[in-house]
């Protein structure tokens, strides 16, 4: 027996809410005053705050399989701000006060959990590195403090901090605002209110060529379902972007690359915060249902393949392992990879481009997660004013040429 996506979403969302009592499938409309590509978490909130903020309604969202079947669906929930350059720090920072606020906005429960983000130092360079992130946060306002081995265990008492350990921890920067959310929820509620607004969520409908007018400017979309009018196309299809954006003639300067998960059995809480460390490249936390979220790193090679290396995923579970002594009898219930698009300042790229009407929103790397309700809170002010959001403009493609580059590689905490 077959099952469409929406009927299975319809049952599992039955305890959440639901979708709107007659959701709307609608066919494309002949011409739209904006189209956003990519109905992940990214693209959703920027076509929920265009209706929402900016009074456009005559909006579609267009997605090549299903709603939230992208990374969106793949990644492994981590909010957290403890960014070091202040471009950064403002962007991350931005998205975290919106994901405080944001199941009473969207009506709808994205499990959002403040409890608390540890960063573990195992060398003198890593306590360092993180001291200064500790400094500069709080220089900006923004929570991080300095934990000793006993403090950071304390704070996560499943932590082995013995002496003896190939990676021995000595010390740890912990953001207690920081947390998880829902990964697939938040998709949910976005594409739920942004409906709800009028805006068209057009799912199976691939773009296979962006149409410009006689001056260059983007005058529509060619897709799988037909051509579509538009005079702003703001692009957000993580994993992917290089390739739309050729369709326009703009060359990115991006890589894409398998990113690594995995998923535990169900096991009693047990976790109690979100537990990061760069030097080994592993991460854990423990969502409601009760599986072991484990991050690792990214593929050395770039691809745009959703199952990575599998030796990438038995170093992190050997780290795992050695952090967490008492994990290390559970069992393994499924892994998976990502794709990630990097830029070569690991930052991301907002902003417009040299196509009139054209927007990109890419390049998040590992940090795309946290910076949903952010990310599309800035870009959908920029598609709407045809101008970078404050915030957004230190991360314009235009800053690879200037060389006004924001180098986050240490913050990245696992991939990179």
């Amino acid at each position: 027996m077959k099952f469409s996506f929406l009927a299975l979403a319809r049952q599992a969302l039955a305890g959440h809410g639901g979708w709107p009592a007659q959701w709307r499938m609608p066919e494309p409309k002949p011409a739209y005053d904006a189209i956003v590509l990519g109905a992940g978490g990214h693209g959703l909130a920027t076509a929920y705050y265009l209706a929402a903020e900016h009074g456009m309604r005559n909006v579609a969202v267009l997605e090549k399989g299903w709603l939230g079947g992208g990374n969106t669906g793949r990644n492994t929930t981590i909010i957290r701000s403890n960014y070091l350059w202040e471009e950064s720090e403002a962007i991350y920072e931005h998205s975290v006060k919106l994901w405080e606020t944001l199941s009473r906005e969207l009506n709808y429960n994205v499990m959002y959990s403040p409890r608390g983000v540890m960063m573990l130092a195992h060398t003198i360079h890593d306590v360092q590195v993180f001291r200064r992130h500790v400094h500069a946060n709080r220089l900006a306002g923004i929570d991080n403090e300095w934990l000793t081995p006993a403090q950071a265990k304390e704070f996560c008492p499943p932590l082995n901090i013995a002496p003896g350990m190939r990676y021995p921890i000595l010390g740890a920067a912990l953001q207690r605002r920081g947390g998880t959310a829902r990964h697939d929820a938040v998709a949910w509620g976005y594409a739920r209110a942004a409906d709800r607004l009028g805006v068209d969520i057009i799912q199976n409908c691939e773009v296979t060529g962006i149409r410009r007018d006689a001056a260059g400017a983007v005058s529509g979309v060619e897709t799988t379902r037909g051509f579509i009018a538009t005079r702003r196309l703001g692009v957000v299809a993580a994993g992917h972007t290089s390739v739309v954006m050729a369709m326009a003639g703009v060359r990115m300067p991006l890589e894409s690359y398998p990113l690594q998960a995995l998923v535990s059995e169900p096991i009693k809480p047990a976790m109690p915060c979100v537990v990061m460390s760069n030097t080994i490249h592993a991460y854990i936390s423990q969502s409601d249902k009760g599986e072991l979220v484990i991050g690792a790193g990214t593929d050395v090679y770039t691809s745009y393949s959703q199952a990575g290396a599998l030796h990438v995923t038995t170093h992190t579970l050997d780290a795992i392992c050695e952090l967490f002594p008492d994990f290390r009898r559970v069992r393994m219930l499924r892994n998976w990879g990502g794709i990630v698009d990097v830029t070569p300042d690991r930052s991301p790229i907002i902003g417009t481009t040299p196509v009139p009407g054209l927007f990109v929103n890419c390049g998040w790397g590992t940090g795309g997660f946290k910076a949903t309700p952010g990310s599309g809170h800035v870009f959908a002010a920029t598609i709407a004013r045809g101008e970078p959001h404050p915030i957004a403009a230190p991360f314009s493609l235009d800053r690879f040429r200037t060389g006004r580059l924001i180098d986050e590689a240490a913050a990245a905490a696992v991939a990179h």
